[in-house]
């Protein structure tokens, strides 16, 4: 068993990817923990998947055809072995190395860590002032709504233990970019422990959120997430026993 994995969902990503994997696989030389890389290839239509294989010595590319943030993330989630299982976004808006923050001894006694932009200690940099109010407008109905008392929950790196993992991705009924939300939000209610963890965060060009659209569909998937918790919908999935 690895200690870390990281999870990159990836679409259309033939350009980024190259200088991210690159930093990626200098930093893991560096650490005296094993590692793993996990490209998912999120029905990508450029070379996204030849540029991840051209890594194959680091990294293990799985293809999931169908459209998601959070259908990707859930399979190389549930395809990991590491210990600690971290998303990481393919522009590596937050610097590889700050992942050890995420880590013990830097970090304990907990079952999800959420990097934040907002809380003290953290730093945005170069994020035009237009993406940053959007963002504390759906954060705010994320708190009135779904997670109460964090300040970032739609920031691109999470971590999980693998316990945690393993226990809430099964459970996970949205596949697009709230996701994160509801799992956050099943985590609170079923008794997880979450710690909010402050890093500079760098705006890139090219995001993949349309915002007036996919910003519509969120909000209304915070009213889904209620209801489906209201339904009874998150129920644990039994795992299956080792061979």
């Amino acid at each position: 068993m690895p200690f870390l994995s990281l999870i990159i969902p990836a679409y259309n990503e033939e350009q980024r990817l190259p200088l991210t994997l690159t930093r990626i696989q200098a930093f893991l030389k560096d650490q005296p923990y094993g590692s793993e890389v996990l490209v998912v290839d999120n029905g990508s239509s450029d070379r996204t998947a030849a540029v991840a294989g051209e890594f194959s010595s680091v990294v293990r590319l799985l293809r999931e055809p169908e459209r998601g943030k959070g259908r990707a993330v859930r399979r190389g989630m549930m395809e990991a072995s590491g210990e600690f299982r971290f998303i990481c976004d393919a522009d590596l808006s937050m610097p590889i190395e700050e992942v050890n923050r995420f880590l013990p001894p830097q970090l304990d006694e907990y079952d999800i860590a959420i990097a934040s932009r907002e809380i003290a200690g953290a730093v945005r940099h170069n994020e035009p002032a237009y993406r940053h109010w959007i963002g504390r407008i759906f954060n705010l109905l994320v708190r009135t709504m779904a997670v109460p008392g964090f300040q970032d929950t739609q920031c691109g790196f999470k971590c999980f233990t693998a316990d945690a993992a393993e226990a809430l991705f099964p459970m996970q009924r949205i596949d697009g970019w709230t996701f994160d939300v509801e799992l956050l939000f099943v985590a609170l209610r079923l008794g997880y422990r979450v710690k909010e963890v402050p890093i500079h965060w760098y705006y890139f060009p090219g995001s993949r959120v349309r915002m007036v659209r996919d910003s519509w569909l969120m909000l209304t998937d915070l009213f889904r997430i209620r209801d489906n918790w209201r339904r009874g919908l998150y129920q644990p999935v039994p795992r299956s026993n080792p061979d």
